[in-house]
């Protein structure tokens, strides 16, 4: 077996997708303290969870070199 070079290249991808969204999230964070508190824990859950979103094609790429079926 080959190792393949997408492996190594999509995890860098996918830390760097993170730390861009933290960065971002980050960035609006006072905004974000001026809500209620049911709001921002509402809004937390959603930013929390919408990073995944990109993470399906990112690691069909990773497998087989296709971003789509």
């Amino acid at each position: 077996m080959n190792a393949s070079w997408r492996k190594p290249v999509g995890m860098l991808a996918i830390l760097a997708l993170i730390l861009v969204w933290v960065v971002i999230v980050a960035s609006f964070s006072a905004w974000i303290a001026a809500l209620p508190g049911v709001v921002q824990l509402l809004l937390y859950v959603v930013l929390g969870v919408v990073w995944i979103a990109p993470l399906k094609p990112m690691l069909r790429w990773m497998e087989t070199g296709v971003w789509r079926d």
